[in-house]
């Protein structure tokens, strides 16, 4: 990757528009503004414009960012943080729910990739509300010559270089399938070497759907059309719960081979996109009455368990990895979110015991399968493939997940966490306590992650912390249920993002390289 890169800055605080300010009541709200308008990186036809506002009057409950391109040849192809559009040369940004407030002297980010012919001028004027900020004397941008190669765009190659910022080529997507990955140290790489993070969604419904008389996705289409609408927002990684039970044909419809050739079919068309598609055992058989009085007692698959049973669960695998071996662009993530400490009264010992070695754990009725048992039926068929292994809370506390950590040949293990803004390691404190010392030894995921309202404070805190602790993550969930308690980030399968949750992950990923 070859970046000219230019800063362009424009920036100084308006005090006064003129005498109508001057004369306004005591009463009027006072205006002013400052921006600074970056050249992050330029290629051959096209660049990234990032843009910063900082709000130099009273609080912002709203914005709208308005500019002229010098030039004709110049516009926003995708932008981020905003919605942004373009009439003639005229650029709009408008805030959106989750960046809308902005306090006195507090700034805001938002940036484009844009496209550009002839010459790449900087804007000379900004408006925000209408005001202008002005005092602007930007420098030079750059022109990237005509003899520039397309190699040079950040999505040209998989092949830029990992120091990168990963602000710097948000549109990512080398093209080809998804790559074949294997654990290296405390990172997954690519076969080539390449650090590379799973950044993307879950996309529920292989988990209930079956079993539920709602067929197998719930009415939701696994067509080239929603890939699609997965890749206009930059994800790279979908992590698909299943179901114990439909898979191995023992209930739901579809069940058995249906089941399996419906999972098989919508794994090919990700790879085949470039999305790493991520197999998670959800939904499994076991009675279990010890659980919390919300919890789901059903003996079936129609609900979380604490464990995985060790009558099925095994067979599943032995099944999923004969269906995927030879192909590592395909990850195993072992059992969703593990709690057999409950059924102890919370004895941590017993239920890290119980996460790795399995059989009669206390509290549990049934015989449970450990997460060595789940290693080893997946090895035993020659699969190679990436696995994850949770630790316990609900797979929030990971505090042993080393000293219990299953023992792989291929030493081919991620941790997977998940973390929730009701949980109890939900805080930056938290993690760079618990989930930092993890990450330098071993590759995390984020599994998933979400918050208890439809707002992306906790998300942005969290994908922020992970993006500088090279964390990959997986939000909840791609889902178009209706955004009312949180987790949900879309209105629909094309991709209309939730306010809020959906605007501010959809604008985050847009930044952001896998391969960085």
């Amino acid at each position: 990757m070859k970046h000219r890169v230019a800063l362009v800055t424009a920036a100084v605080g308006l005090v006064a528009a003129g005498a109508a300010l001057v004369n306004a009541p005591a009463s009027a709200a006072a205006s002013g503004c400052s921006v600074k308008y970056k050249v992050a990186g330029e290629w051959s036809g096209g660049f990234q414009g990032d843009v910063s506002i900082t709000n130099l009057g009273d609080p912002l409950t709203s914005w709208t960012l308005e500019f002229d391109f010098p030039n004709a040849g110049q516009g926003v192809n995708n932008g981020w943080s905003a919605d942004w559009s373009q009439s003639g040369t005229h650029v709009t940004a408008k805030s959106l729910s989750w960046n809308a407030n902005v306090a006195t002297g507090a700034s805001v980010s938002i940036g484009f990739v844009g496209k550009w012919s002839g010459s790449n001028p900087v804007p000379t004027a900004f408006k925000v509300n209408g005001v202008a900020c002005t005092g602007q004397s930007p420098s030079a941008s750059p022109s990237a010559s005509p003899s520039s190669s397309p190699s040079s765009s950040p999505s040209a190659s998989p092949s830029a270089s990992p120091s990168a910022s990963p602000s710097a080529s948000p549109s990512s997507d080398p093209g080809g399938p998804a790559p074949q990955l294997h654990v290296s140290g405390n990172k997954i790489v690519t076969a080539a070497g390449k650090p590379y993070r799973l950044l993307g969604v879950s996309r529920s419904s292989g988990e209930f759907a079956c079993v539920q008389g709602k067929g197998m996705w719930d009415s939701g289409p696994v067509d080239q059309a929603s890939v699609d609408a997965m890749k206009s927002w930059n994800i790279h990684a979908v992590r698909i719960p299943l179901n114990e039970e439909c898979w191995l044909g023992l209930n739901g419809s579809p069940s058995g081979a249906a089941y399996q050739q419906e999972v098989k079919g919508y794994a090919d068309l990700l790879v085949a996109n470039g999305i790493t598609p991520i197999l998670d055992l959800h939904w499994t058989t076991g009675a279990f009455s010890n659980g919390p009085d919300w919890h789901c007692k059903d003996a079936t698959a129609t609900c979380q368990k604490p464990m995985p049973d060790a009558q099925y669960a095994p067979q599943f695998w032995t099944g999923v990895a004969k269906t995927f071996k030879g192909n590592n662009a395909v990850v195993f993530d072992l059992f969703n979110e593990p709690y057999p400490e409950v059924g102890s009264d919370w004895n941590k010992t017993l239920g890290w015991q119980c996460l790795r070695d399995g059989g009669t754990c206390t509290g549990i009725p049934y015989e449970v399968a450990g997460m060595q048992d789940l290693v080893d039926a997946v090895r035993a068929t020659g699969a190679t493939n990436i696995l994850m292994v949770g630790g316990l809370e609900w797979a929030n506390d990971m505090r042993e997940w080393l000293a219990y950590k299953p023992n792989d040949p291929l030493n081919n293990i991620a941790a997977s966490w998940h973390s929730y803004s009701f949980n109890a390691c939900a805080t930056a404190s938290c993690w760079d306590s618990q989930i930092a010392p993890l990450a330098a030894k071993v590759p995390v995921v984020t599994g998933e992650f979400g918050a208890d309202n439809c707002g992306y404070d906790y998300m942005d805190q969290l994908t922020k912390w992970a993006d500088k602790n090279g964390v990959s993550y997986l939000a909840w969930t791609w889902s178009p249920w209706g955004c009312s308690t949180g987790a949900v980030l879309i209105k629909d399968y094309a991709g209309t993002p939730e306010p809020g949750i959906g605007e501010g992950y959809k604008a985050h990923l847009l930044t952001q390289n896998p391969y960085a």
